[in-house]
């Protein structure tokens, strides 16, 4: 009986940017070709070569179950979640590089202060003018219930793992980089539609500044590669609409009046 045929092993190119801002005027390509599995994500690949081959590669991430968001990066063109892309759907030569429209700290490792100063200026947390006094009994008073219907307002929007897919995707990030982008008015846009929460006023002053939610050109680029189906583009013209409403209102009804 003969014996079974040995399958070859499978092999990629990986191709990562590499920068380091000790040594290098500007960023440079390395390829890596490696053996790989079927079974492979695009981030097994680049933890193959950091764990087998260069220790010096420089990436994020963390949970690899697309929960997290830190190991996004752009794949052949790209942004994607490497953990969740099978990298059996990409040609033999991959070209990982570090997300599009933020500035690299080190390879494939972007800084993400500035998109952390846009998350809180939407004031991304339930504001209440004044809390709730919790009695003797905490199920009347202390809490905020809430319907099932007034929760699936806002659960979609609720969804973002602040992965950073949409913001290099978004052409008006690109061209424009203190736009508030998809994100960060997605978020701030959820807590609008809160029923517990009473800072729309606020949220939508900042929605009508400049670089905010009317600079959105609607490519809709930031939905298409969003992981998690949250729908940024939607929430930007919602809140769009929402803020010229609440701005309408306020030539009939004084801010802070009943």
């Amino acid at each position: 009986m003969s014996a079974a045929p040995v399958q070859e092993q499978k092999m990629k190119t990986i191709v990562i940017t590499r920068f380091d801002p000790d040594k290098d005027d500007g960023r440079r390509t390395e390829e890596f070709t490696i053996p790989v599995d079927d079974d492979w994500k695009v981030l097994d690949a680049i933890n193959y070569i950091k764990d087998e081959i260069d220790p010096s590669v420089s990436h994020r991430w963390s949970c690899r179950m697309a929960v997290c968001g830190s190991c996004g990066m752009m794949v052949n063109g790209e942004p994607t979640l490497t953990c969740k892309t099978a990298l059996k759907d990409f040609p033999d030569r991959v070209v990982v590089e570090p997300l599009a429209n933020f500035p690299v700290v080190r390879d494939l490792v972007v800084d993400l202060d500035g998109f952390m100063d846009k998350f809180k200026s939407v004031k991304p947390w339930i504001v209440r003018a004044k809390e709730e006094a919790a009695s003797e009994d905490f199920n009347e008073k202390g809490t905020y219930s809430q319907s099932p219907e007034q929760l699936a307002t806002f659960k979609q929007f609720s969804m973002c793992i602040n992965c950073m897919l949409c913001y290099s995707a978004c052409p008006v990030v690109a061209n424009e980089p203190e736009f508030l982008g998809p994100a960060a008015i997605a978020l701030g846009h959820r807590y609008n539609l809160d029923s517990r929460d009473e800072g729309n006023e606020e949220r939508n002053e900042i929605f009508r500044g400049e670089g905010t939610a009317f600079s959105c050109s609607f490519a809709n680029e930031c939905s298409e590669v969003c992981p998690k189906s949250v729908d940024p583009a939607a929430a930007v013209n919602q809140a769009k609409f929402g803020a010229v409403i609440d701005w309408a209102k306020g030539f009939v009804v004084p801010r802070g009046g009943k």
